[in-house]
């Protein structure tokens, strides 16, 4: 492949003035994030600590081999909610190794009201064990929680994607023969008891966890019958009698060790990249942030990145003179080959008809799909819909929608109307979807909104335009990347300069899973 050349002078003023700006940013949102994951002077924090009990981020970094990154997925669920009572959204998700092979690992989150589910929780719940099924990891729930947060239960009980879903599928993860390990640390109320009783392996922690699918409370309201939370479902009650779990621990590190012991019982799978000895970008990651603007939205040029994340800055285009708003091409990341598609500007025919050539090669060559987001959407106007700009679009659609390689995004700038779609948005599948931290994301801009409301306005009121003042500045805050995290329409928000350490890990995620045929629908001509 041929070496990238950065067009960029790492000592102009404009660069120095884009990446200190950058840098900011990043180091604002890493403040951010510190403050949400590490609430040393919560109360329920040292109430919790003070009963003997490991906080759920120390349970997994015992859990997982030592010196090995956790790549957690959306930190900042239901931030800017419920009045920022839910961090995390009281729960921790992501992909670690455990005696060499990577795994899903979910954990509640005790001291942020009991452990309690809202629909944020839920999703996000529901989001790791999509990614277990998906790229059959293993998967382990570290569990502390006292179920449904019980205020917001008509959000949360009943609908397809509500509690009941987590069930549905640990029951097809374990028909896929994917293995499912809890260990019970704390509460593990009502319908919660269902996640260890679904589960191949249980444990439970001896004096500290409970399962019951009703809490003494509960039982006496019901039956009248009065017992303890121990004598009800207590780790003796269920490894002795009941049979529910199968292993009691002194402790949580004794748990830990536990789950650590049965993984080595499992086949490891290859995880190991086909190109073991690859080299590192010829240009250094850190200079990530100098290479988009200092507005922080709209990124110079993609090779620029590509120059950073790939293997030795090495990038063998395709198409390169045809739909140049669109950039695609092979690479390798940490030593697994992919098919990077990039934006580089709006896309027209030409982009989504070699946009859509390109993702029908890889398919057939078996290579995972790189999509680097930052799109305003299709061209519109006369020109561009007399000339099928509709069905070139349908064609790039069809053809993400129906891949069967694995895709990975990450939104670097824009990413804007149809063009979400066609770049492999959230709708579309993504195995992971990540966003910088300049990230907008919006059906279209404020301003075009605006002006579309209005001229709407105008003619229903008689040519007098009224009301849509406030339309650009709710774009601007829903168009936020805080907005879209908080809700879970992506996997997190990463910095740009760990761009390619996360790529790497979501890669060897991917990897070694059978890829089924690619049969694309019907392309209109």
């Amino acid at each position: 492949m041929f070496r990238l050349t950065s067009k960029i002078n790492t000592n102009s003023e404009e660069f120095r003035a884009s990446n200190s700006a950058n840098s900011l940013a990043a180091k604002e949102y890493r403040n951010l994030l510190m403050s949400v994951m590490f609430r040393d002077t919560d109360p329920y924090v040292e109430r919790h600590i003070a009963r003997g009990r490991l906080l759920a981020r120390e349970r997994i970094d015992l859990l997982l081999d030592p010196g090995t990154p956790f790549l957690e997925f959306s930190t900042l669920a239901a931030y800017g909610q419920y009045d920022n009572q839910f961090p995390c959204a009281g729960i921790i998700t992501g992909i670690g190794r455990i005696h060499g092979r990577l795994a899903v690992i979910i954990a509640n989150d005790a001291t942020v009201k009991g452990g309690t589910y809202v629909k944020e929780t839920i999703k996000k719940h529901l989001r790791a064990l999509d990614m277990s099924l998906e790229n059959r990891l293993p998967a382990v729930y570290l569990v502390d929680s006292g179920g449904i947060f019980l205020p917001e239960q008509a959000n949360l009980f009943a609908d397809r994607d509500h509690f009941g879903r987590i069930f549905y599928q640990q029951a097809r993860l374990s028909a896929a023969g994917i293995p499912q390990i809890a260990a019970v640390m704390g509460s593990c109320t009502a319908g919660g008891a269902y996640i260890p009783a679904m589960s191949d392996e249980t444990i439970m922690v001896k004096n500290q966890a409970t399962i019951f699918l009703a809490g003494p409370p509960l039982v006496k309201a019901a039956t009248g019958e009065e017992i303890s939370a121990e004598e009800l479902g207590g780790a003796a009650v269920h490894t002795t009698r009941s049979g529910v779990a199968d292993h009691l621990a002194e402790d949580d590190r004794h748990a830990l060790e536990i789950i650590r012991n049965i993984f080595e019982t499992y086949t490891k799978k290859d995880y190991d990249p086909p190109l073991k000895n690859y080299e590192e970008p010829a240009y250094r990651t850190d200079e990530m942030h100098g290479v988009f603007q200092s507005n922080g939205r709209t990124v110079v040029n993609p090779m620029e990145v590509i120059a950073r994340i790939a293997d030795g800055s090495a990038f063998h285009e395709f198409k390169a003179g045809y739909g140049t708003t669109l950039i695609t091409g092979f690479a390798s990341i940490m030593g697994y080959p992919v098919g990077i598609v990039a934006n580089n500007g709006i896309l027209f025919s030409e982009s989504a008809l070699k946009g859509t050539h390109f993702i029908e090669i890889c398919n057939q060559r078996k290579i995972p799909l790189i999509f680097l987001q930052n799109i305003a959407g299709f061209m519109v106007g006369k020109e561009y819909e007399h000339g099928g700009i509709a069905k070139d679009g349908a064609k790039m659609v069809n053809a993400v929608a129906n891949s069967t390689v694995p895709k990975i995004t990450v939104i670097i700038g824009g990413s804007y109307g149809a063009g979400n779609y066609a770049m492999a948005g959230r709708a579309y599948s993504p195995r992971f979807l990540y966003c910088w931290p300049n990230a907008k994301i919006s059906v279209m801009g404020g301003q075009q909104a605006s002006q579309v409301l209005q001229t709407v306005s105008s003619k229903d009121n008689g040519g007098s335009s009224s009301g849509n003042e406030s339309m650009l500045e709710q774009y601007e805050l829903e168009s936020n990347v805080l907005y879209s995290t908080s809700r879970l329409w992506d996997d997190g928000i990463i910095d740009p300069t760990e761009t390619r350490n996360v790529l790497g890990l979501s890669l060897a995620a991917v990897a070694g899973n059978e890829i089924p045929e690619f049969k694309p629908g019907i392309y209109r001509m």
